[in-house]
Formats: structure tokens, sequence, C-alpha cells
């Protein structure tokens, strides 16, 4: 395929549109045409290309209302810059020999940003919304193994749990368990979001930018700029020139050229490692896709390698479903680990659609920049079997909006990964799992085999049962896992303590500040 000269062609296009944006977005930041100003009242921009629309913690999905709302909120436990679970408002918590009591000890003064005290029955308050069936949250099967919430006192929060849940902990480092103050409500928070982060909501404009300014009661300590912007720029190639005028200081790409074009004597690109998975997913319960062959079929048509040499320009390891790096599965344990399109055009025979069938495909504008290549890739290869994709390219919030719903046969997605597998899955696929209308797929196996993984500690026999859940979705095509990005965190030279982390997580930004 000639994905990259296609590439390469819409490059150049962009970046004659990047020049006139460049003007203009240097207009709007710094005057200084390779260096950002600093000083105790200097704004640090970070440039994404999507709005960030969802400002309730607990319901948002996007990556580009996360970061946002990691500067915004805090949890109850942080992570390292692998992942692993640490000290956050609480410490970690005392757990009791059963395995059923959870007790944590929140940390002295903690403060939202409005002054008010921030204590246990505002924990309590917050794992309530989440718990509430009515609230749709994201991260309910994080707490799918609570009984209850106590609050003794201010700085106590004790979990009793149904049976012991070794994901727990991982659960509440999520942004989607951000502490809200007692009372808030979603209608609240979507337009004025309110929490104890080190920066806390100043201004929006839609399409254009959030504004955050400094939480001086944050408990970690002094946020490094007295400003945080987030510049919503849609097209790559003008973060790059924004970045190179220095009116934007920090972006991350999973696009290596993009990452290499940025990088100048002022702008360095730093590569980290990704929990993420780039995956096909096919919902079983949609009819064009209820036939286990049906799916094995696309499984087995589709060359991994090719999605990440051609799409993601070669930004990628082929992988399984799970990357956890303690239970990572592995990516050749599946039906067909290479593309085998004699087995692919056999599983059709045995689904009845010998010729092929035709299926609707999503994928988003603005969320990832290689969502549209990945999917006329597999457009593209999808086709050597007769299977006919049509290619549903929508913008950012619509597509968001849809996913939610189930609203989709196949969509292209990038999924954030976790150092507990429980934690990545069990909300998809278990029944009762706050996202599995968006999966499309469920069984009493896997019901029983992620009950059974969460209940031990023991990291071998965790490992083992996880290697049979991964088994269970390659072998039934619940999805098709295609790869593990690599991730690439850019900055100005004039950006000092910017953690580079797993996943290009921003969670520490703020400790960054320009000199």
């Amino acid at each position: 395929m000639k994905k990259v000269d296609r590439s390469a062609r819409r490059a150049i296009t962009a970046s004659v549109a990047a020049v006139a944006a460049a003007a203009s977005l240097a207009a709007c930041g710094s005057s200084n045409n390779s260096a950002p100003a600093g000083g105790a009242g200097a704004a640090l921009v970070v440039g994404i290309t999507a709005d960030p629309t969802q400002m309730v913690p607990w319901t948002s999905t996007s990556v580009q209302s996360q970061e946002v709302l990691s500067q915004i909120y805090t949890t109850l436990l942080s992570t390292d810059a692998d992942g692993t679970p640490t000290a956050g408002i609480a410490d970690m918590p005392q757990v009791s020999k059963d395995g059923k009591t959870y007790t944590f000890t929140l940390k002295q003064g903690l403060k939202f940003a409005d002054g008010s005290t921030l204590d246990s029955a505002d924990v309590k308050y917050t794992f309530g919304k989440i718990m509430d069936p009515a609230s749709k949250a994201s991260s309910a099967s994080y707490f799918a193994s609570v009984a209850s919430i106590d609050a003794p006192d201010p700085q106590t929060v004790v979990v009793h749990m149904k049976q012991p849940d070794a994901s727990f902990p991982a659960g509440l480092t999520q942004v989607n368990t951000g502490i809200v103050p007692s009372g808030a409500t979603a209608d609240t928070l979507a337009t004025k979001p309110d929490g104890a982060g080190p920066y806390q909501f100043e201004s929006r404009v839609p399409n254009e930018s959030i504004t955050l300014k400094r939480n001086d009661s944050y408990y970690a300590g002094k946020p490094g700029a007295a400003k945080l912007e987030f510049r919503i720029i849609p097209d790559e190639q003008s973060i790059v020139a924004a970045l190179k005028t220095g009116s934007v200081q920090v972006a991350e790409f999973d696009n290596p050229v993009t990452a290499k074009t940025a990088t100048s004597a002022n702008v360095k690109s730093t590569p980290v490692n990704s929990l993420w998975y780039h995956v096909l997913q096919l919902r079983a319960t949609s009819p064009v896709l209820s036939n286990v062959n049906a799916r094995l079929a696309i499984q087995c048509a589709i060359s991994r390698q090719d999605v990440v040499s051609s799409a993601a320009l070669g930004a990628g390891t082929p992988t399984g479903p799970i990357t956890s790096p303690q239970y990572r599965s592995d990516p050749n344990a599946q039906p067909c680990p290479n593309q085998d399109l004699a087995k692919a055009k056999a599983y059709l025979a045995k689904a009845g659609e010998p010729n092929g069938f035709t299926l609707n495909l999503m994928t988003s504008q603005g969320l990832y920049s290689s969502a549209v290549d990945e999917a006329q890739n597999i457009q593209a290869q999808l086709a050597k079997v007769g299977i006919k994709v049509n290619v549903q390219s929508l913008d950012s919030n619509t597509y968001v909006q849809k996913w939610l719903a189930g609203d989709f046969d196949a969509a292209i997605a990038a999924n954030s990964g976790s150092a507990d597998p429980n934690t990545m899955y069990a909300r998809y696929f278990t029944s009762t799992g706050s996202f599995n209308k968006v999966a499309g797929y469920k069984s009493p196996i896997l019901d029983k085999l992620f009950a059974q993984g969460i209940a031990t500690t023991d990291v071998a026999q965790r490992a083992t049962i996880y290697q049979q859940i991964s088994a269970q979705l390659v072998d039934n095509a619940a999805w098709v896992w295609l790869y593990t990005p690599k991730k690439f965190l850019v900055a100005n030279t004039a950006v000092k303590g910017l953690e580079a982390r797993t996943d290009a997580d921003l969670s520490m930004l703020w400790k960054a500040s320009l000199s």
C-alpha cells in the first residue's frame, strides 16, 4: 500500500495552512519566535487536537477531556511514572486480612479550589455518585465489588467490599474517580468544574481553548505555571508550527514523523512507552457481526503489522488484548496471528457469506492522528476477501456520542490501558460492565473469569486467569486488537520539570514551569 506517500502529500498541503495558522497562533502567544516568555505570571500552553467537551469526571472518556480534568481534580490514589498505584490525597490503604475492608487516611489540609475543605464526606459522596446507575458513570465498574462506604471521621474513609478485589486500588487512580464537593451535580460540573487539583477552571472558549489558573491551596505543592491553557488546534501540522514559534510549549503526538518535524534547537521530542491499544471494535450484538465466524474472518483478513507500518508509520507494536506489563497478552496467541486470507475466506463460508458482506465502520477526526488512516487501511485489507467497508469519518464529539451509545457496527478506537487488566476490561466485557453496550460482547465464561481474576492478589494466579480471558476475547474475535502505539512528548526547552511518563500521561503537568 502507498499510505506513506499519501500522508506525505497531506503533510505538504497541511504545511501551507500551518504557515498561516502559525502566524495567528504566534500573535496569540509569545512574541519570541523560538522561546516563550517565562516569569511568575506566564501561562503554559498545551496544544490539543479536539475540544474537551466532557467536563464531568465520572463520565469523561476522551483523552483530551481527561488531560484537562487531571489538572482540576485529585484522586484518592495516584500513580508512579509506570502507572503503579501510589499515595494520592490518601495514603495507600490498610487492607483487612480477608481483603474485604479498605481503610484510607486522607492527608491533612486538603482544600477545593474555592477554599472549602475536602474531607471524607466528599469522597463518600463522589463514590456514591459513581455507583449510582443514574449517573451512567464510565468508572462504575471500578466499584462493582463495593458493598458500602463509611466516613467515620473527616480524615477516614472505610470501603466495605462484597468480595476481595485486587484491582480496586488501580481504579482509584483514574481521573474518572476524581473527588468532587458534596452536593455537586453533573449539570453544575459540566459548565464549572470544581476540584482540588493543582489548577482551577477559569474560562472556556468553545473550539478554541480552556484556561486554568493555579490553585494555591494544592496539597502537593505550588504548581509551576500561574496559568495553564489547553489550546485546540485540530491540525497537527499547525501544532508543529506553533511549537516552533513558541506560542505552544507542550504537545503529545503518536505520529513519529510529526514528532520529528516538530523538533528543533528549541523543541525536544521524548519517546515514551504506552499501555494504550488501538483496536477495531466489533459489536457482536450488531446483526452483521452476530456470527462469530464473520468476526473471525475479519480478524484473519487483517495484517496488524501492515496497519502499524502504513497507518501508524511504524510507531507501534502488534498487540493482544492485555497491555499491562505483568499480565501482557502474547500477540501471537490468536486464531490468525498473521494475515491469512484463505482462512478468512473459509470463515466467511462458515458464516454463510462466501462472497463477503458490507460493514459500516466509524472513525474519528481529531481524537488521534492515525484514526482515519487506520480505517482506510483496514478497508483496503478487508476488500481482499470481499468485505466491503463503508468508512464513516466523524467529528470527535459526534464520534464520542455514538460510541457511548453503542450506535455503531464497528469502530476504530484508541483506548487507554492500565497496570491492572480488570480495570482495563471488566467495564467492557462483563455482563454488568458500564461499557458493555459499547463493547457488544459478553459471556458467562468471561463473567466467571473476571470474578476469579480479582479474588486473589497472587500475580502468578492472576496471570493464568488473564491469559484465559485474553484467549476468550481473541478466539471469539470480540474485537480485533491492532497495536500498542509509541507516543512522543514534545516540549519547548524553556519548559522545566515536565515528566515523561508512560502513555505521555500529563497528570504531573502541574510540576512544569517556564524558565
